[in-house]
């Protein structure tokens, strides 16, 4: 054996360890570096993630769902700003409880439209106690879920959180 191949391998396994320990430290960096804004809706008792579904400043957020008593399509729109939901559009078919009474409405070709200049309400969190009969839809810009089969209609919380990059990985 030459000089030269026994003092190269010594020098390999250092650069080697070297890269290895800049992989590991770039791997947990990425780890915590939040990347990603998503919608995340949770069963409200054990915190199971039923939907995780990437969203944008601006994204869309609907639920549509049928009224318990008025029997008609209820659909509640929320817009991502920040960390926040901000419900700013509501379509109903008929008046009941829980729906607004006191505002201006408009009606759009039989559907009661409020439509507000500003957001109608802004909060962190949404609760929604999918039901059988209710039949809630959750639109998340154009995609569709069927919240009751997602969560077993399971009470959920919906949120918007940033997301490590290694969770968005796997």
């Amino acid at each position: 054996m030459n000089r030269t191949t026994i003092t190269q391998r010594p020098l390999r396994t250092a650069i080697l360890a070297v890269a290895v320990v800049i992989a590991v430290a770039g791997v947990g960096v990425a780890a915590t570096v939040p990347t990603e804004t998503v919608l995340v809706v949770e069963d409200v008792d054990t915190g199971e993630h039923y939907i995780t579904q990437p969203v944008d400043d601006g994204s869309t957020i609907g639920l549509e769902y049928m009224h318990s008593v008025e029997k008609s399509r209820v659909y509640d729109e929320y817009r991502v700003s920040g960390e926040t939901l901000v419900n700013t559009r509501m379509e109903f078919e008929s008046y009941g409880w829980g729906l607004p009474s006191r505002v201006d409405i408009e009606n759009v070709n039989g559907t009661l439209v409020y439509d507000p200049e500003g957001p109608i309400t802004e909060m962190e969190s949404l609760s929604v106690s999918p039901g059988r009969i209710a039949n809630h839809t959750l639109i998340v810009d154009d995609r569709q879920y069927d919240l009751v089969a997602a969560t077993n209609a399971n009470d959920v919380r919906m949120h918007i959180e940033r997301q490590p990059l290694m969770e968005t990985l796997l």
